[in-house]
């Protein structure tokens, strides 16, 4: 089997778009801190187009960087802590159940993502993975086993978890405290059978049977179910008696400016795979002044929202592939949209065939023809 190079852009090997450079910054866990949060808004100013795109993998992105500031701007992101060594840089894809240890769910798995991120950095080895191989740790919700990682650990009491390998083999239950060397373990035995497959899912018949074998991994007990969340937007009571506030903002878009208020609050921030900002441990009476304070600035908290359902690749003028301004034709329709009906249901519009940035679970697809025009596509 022929794989292409692996072209998965990062903070130090940037993307060239249409609109100039693209960085990827890895955030394992999907939860960067407000320091952070506002140095990256700063470096967005300063070296890109000024705003920070949410992606689906729990990502940020910044574009419109100019080729001789690709070096500063990656040195700006070392500096907030958001990068590593560039031989690392692209192995960080660790995403965690987002609500995890505050709302619900079996165990607290962050700290166990600090774990694993660690492990992988500190392998020689693990420089090789591609930059779309994907881990997640799942709290037994079954959120993050949605999102097919190649590697899931995923809660199945408060001590123990499986390793769920390809999203069709299992290892375990294995203690809490060994998974992260267990997920660890996979990529490892992973690379020795890739032959230049990114992901589990590029691997042959042949060579995904050997990879099972040599792990001991079985397909005959159950797997764990596997859920999409509910719009994780609005006001949600933690279990220690403080407040978590969920938002997202149109096309996952977060302007400079949005970032630095959010960073102001002083607490960690989250991105979730469905592209919301989840801002938590605060309480009530802060919690009611961060809404009235970020709603005027174009976060929406109301979990009927269309944004919390609708989204669009960059499109023109953007990317070069794309056949349409996807961006104006969404708002355009969702400025005929009835203010005071529910959500519509999930739907995403995308200028090629590509589908760049396309959500998870299933959904309406309006794409753009060679000449422009928009239609629905199922």
């Amino acid at each position: 089997m022929s794989i292409p190079a692996d072209r998965c852009p990062g903070v130090f090997r940037t993307h060239q778009a249409a609109d100039g450079a693209l960085a990827r910054i890895r955030v394992p866990g999907g939860v960067i801190a407000s320091e952070a949060l506002d140095a990256l808004a700063l470096a967005a100013d300063e070296f890109g187009d000024g705003t920070i795109e949410l992606t689906v993998r729990g990502n940020l992105q910044v574009r419109g960087i100019a080729e001789n500031d690709v070096a500063a701007f990656a040195e700006a992101v070392i500096a907030a802590g958001l990068a590593s060594d560039s031989a690392h840089d692209r192995v960080r894809n660790v995403i965690v159940s987002p609500f995890s240890g505050r709302v619900g769910g079996l165990a607290d798995l962050r700290p166990f993502a600090d774990a694993l991120v660690d492990a992988l950095v500190a392998a020689d080895w693990s420089a090789v993975l591609s930059g779309r191989f994907w881990f997640g740790l799942d709290d037994g919700r079954g959120d993050v086993l949605a999102r097919t990682t190649d590697v899931a650990g995923v809660a199945v009491d408060s001590d123990h978890a499986v390793v769920v390998i390809g999203g069709s083999h299992v290892i375990g239950p294995v203690p809490l405290r060994d998974l992260p060397d267990q997920m660890v373990a996979v990529a490892r035995a992973f690379l020795d059978v890739a032959d230049g497959a990114w992901r589990i899912s590029d691997l042959d018949e042949d060579r995904r049977t050997t990879l099972f074998s040599t792990l001991g991994a079985s397909a005959e007990g159950p797997l764990p179910v596997s859920r999409h969340p509910e719009p994780r937007v609005g006001w949600f009571d933690q279990t220690d008696g403080r407040v978590m506030l969920g938002a997202v903002v149109p096309f996952g878009n977060l302007s400079a400016e949005q970032a630095r208020y959010a960073a102001a609050i002083g607490v960690h921030v989250s991105i979730t795979t469905e592209r919301e900002i989840l801002i938590g441990d605060l309480d009530e009476a802060v919690a009611e002044t961060v809404v009235r304070v970020l709603a005027p600035l174009g976060f929406i908290f109301d979990s009927r929202s269309p944004w919390t359902t609708l989204t669009a690749c960059t499109g023109s003028p953007g990317c070069a592939k794309s056949a349409a301004d996807v961006r104006t034709a969404l708002r355009d329709h969702v400025a005929d949209l009835d203010p005071d009906a529910d959500a519509p249901p999930h739907g995403h519009w995308i200028g090629c065939d590509h589908g760049c940035g396309s959500p998870a679970r299933s959904h309406i697809r309006v794409l753009a023809s060679a000449d422009g025009t928009l239609r629905r596509v199922d």
